[in-house]
């Protein structure tokens, strides 16, 4: 199975221990690093994620993968906050963090560009609305977002 595959089936085991105990699922990244493979869960709630939140769905989720067992290889199970600089993938994201800088780069060009660094102002109907710091006003299709990080905010 390819990473996206096993990060798609990761995310179908993942999402409901993470909500069970309260907290979102915010991504899933299979990788390999010096030889070794890990596989990364990140989680959150409002207010941020406490190192007891990581090491309760670390020991509820190595539970459940232990009997599913959708990774042949061994692997390291690290289960972390995603950070200020989070990741936004769904539209909920977006809406959520109206009003937050952040870094977005397009699948397809959006009037000739794919990289903005801009306001979300909202999110609706799948769409991500921007306004880029010379004050330009961008609509761009949620499934067109390649990648998405908020901007961290000192």
């Amino acid at each position: 199975m390819k990473p996206e595959g096993i990060e798609d089936r990761i995310r179908e085991l993942a999402r409901p221990v993470a909500e069970g105990f309260g907290l979102e699922l915010v991504d899933v990244a299979y990788t390999s690093e010096y030889g070794r493979r890990v596989l990364r869960v990140y989680i959150d709630k409002p207010g941020g994620v406490t190192l007891e939140d990581c090491e309760r769905v670390s020991r509820e989720l190595g539970a459940v993968l232990d009997v599913e067992d959708p990774i042949p290889q061994s692997y390291n199970l690290e289960v972390s906050s995603p950070g200020l600089d989070r990741p936004l993938k769904t539209e909920a994201d977006f809406a959520r963090f109206a009003g937050k800088r952040a870094r977005i780069r397009a699948r397809e060009p959006v009037e000739g560009r794919r990289n903005f660094k801009a306001v979300i102002d909202e999110a609706r109907d799948g769409e991500v609305l921007v306004t880029d710091f010379d004050g330009r006003k961008f609509a761009i299709a949620v499934a067109n977002i390649e990648k998405a990080r908020l901007e961290i905010e000192i």
